[in-house]
C-alpha cells in the first residue's frame, strides 16, 4: 500500500489509521474533514503533517441559521416547522439514542418518531432511521427521503456524513449538550446545501454552563476551523504520539495554549534542521540525536 486517504476523518479511531498506514512501507496519508477535530488541529501546529485549507463555501450558499431553544419538546418550534413543510420543505429530526433508556433521560429516535406519527397522523410523512437497520432498510428509508415521500427523518447521528438532500434545509437536533462542537457542526452540515436559506434548531433541557456555553459559541459561528480551535481550548488535543484523543498532553516545559507561538516556531526550526541534518553547522545537534536514539533515550515517556 502506498496512499490511505481517508475522508471524515474525525469518523476514525486512532488505532483504525494506524492499522491502515501499517500495510505498507512509509504510507502517505491524506485525511480531510470539513470539521477539523482538536487532536488534528494540535498535529497540524505541533506535529509533522502538513494541512491545505479551504474557508471559502461553496458558491451561493448561505449561512444556516443556527438557534439554542431551552426546550425537550418540539413545541416552541412547530409554527414554523409546519410552516416550513407546507411550503414544500424537508426537515431532519436528530436524537443521541436510538430507543429509550432507562439510566438516561434523553430523547430517543423511536420515541421520537412514534410521539410525531401520532401527532400529524397522514398529514405530514414521516421516516425513522438509525444505525440498527440493516443497509437496505437504511438505503430505502434514505431513498425515499431524496426523492422527497418523507417529509421529516427522525434519526441518530447516522446522516452525520455522506447525506446530501438539497431540499433538506430545516434541522433541529435533541440533547444538543450531549454532543461534541465538532459532531454538532458537521450534523448543520447536512443543511444549507442549496442556495435557500436553512436552520438548525439546538435543543437543551441543561443547566450546565459550560455546555450553554459551548451550544452558545456554536450558535454564532459557522466556521469549522474557529469551532476546532475553541474545541481544543476546552478539550485539549491529545497526545500527539499515543493514542487519547482529548485531553492536555505532557510537555516539560510549555503549556500548549499560553505558549502558541514558541511551539509554532520551534516546529519550524525543527522541520528546518531535519531537512539540513547532513550539514557541517548541524553535526553537533545531528551526533547528539544518534546518541540518543542508539540508547533508546526519549522524553516521550
Amino acid at each position: 500500500l502506498g496512499l490511505v486517504i481517508a475522508d471524515e476523518q474525525h469518523r476514525f479511531g486512532v488505532n483504525q489509521r494506524k492499522k491502515l498506514q501499517d500495510k505498507g512501507d512509509k504510507v502517505d496519508l491524506l485525511t480531510m474533514s470539513a470539521t477539523p477535530i482538536p487532536r488534528t488541529v494540535a498535529m497540524v501546529l505541533y506535529g509533522d503533517k502538513d494541512v491545505s485549507a479551504i474557508h471559502t463555501m461553496p458558491s451561493r450558499r448561505k449561512t444556516v441559521k443556527t438557534k439554542v431553544v431551552k426546550t425537550k419538546s418540539m413545541k416552541p418550534i412547530l409554527p414554523q416547522l409546519e410552516s416550513y413543510i407546507k411550503e414544500g420543505g424537508q426537515c431532519y429530526v436528530v436524537c443521541p439514542l436510538v430507543e429509550d433508556s432507562e439510566t438516561m433521560d434523553l430523547q430517543s429516535a423511536t420515541k421520537i418518531y412514534e410521539a410525531m406519527c401520532a401527532y400529524y397522523k397522514d398529514k405530514i410523512r414521516i421516516g425513522l432511521l438509525h444505525g440498527r437497520m440493516s443497509d437496505e432498510q437504511k438505503d430505502q428509508i434514505m431513498q425515499a427521503f431524496m426523492k422527497h415521500e418523507l417529509d421529516i427523518l427522525v434519526s441518530t447521528t447516522v446522516i452525520e456524513v455522506g447525506v446530501d438532500v438539497e431540499n433538506a434545509n430545516m434541522m433541529v437536533i435533541y440533547d444538543a449538550h450531549r454532543f461534541g462542537l465538532s459532531q454538532l457542526h458537521q450534523l448543520r452540515g447536512r443543511v444549507g446545501r442549496s442556495t435557500q436559506q436553512s436552520y438548525c434548531f439546538l435543543f437543551t433541557s441543561s443547566n450546565d454552563q459550560e455546555a450553554l456555553e459551548r451550544l452558545t459559541f456554536l450558535e454564532n459561528e459557522t466556521d469549522g476551523f474557529k469551532i476546532a480551535e475553541y474545541d481544543l481550548k476546552l478539550r485539549g488535543p491529545g497526545e500527539l504520539l499515543g493514542q487519547k484523543q482529548s485531553g492536555l498532553p505532557s510537555f516539560l516545559v510549555a503549556d500548549i495554549m499560553k505558549d502558541f507561538n514558541i511551539l509554532e516556531r520551534a516546529r519550524i526550526d525543527a522541520g528546518e534542521i531535519i531537512d539540513h541534518i547532513d550539514e557541517p553547522q548541524y553535526y553537533s545537534i545531528r551526533k547528539y540525536l544518534e546518541k540518543k536514539i542508539e540508547k533508546n533515550e526519549t522524553y516521550l515517556d
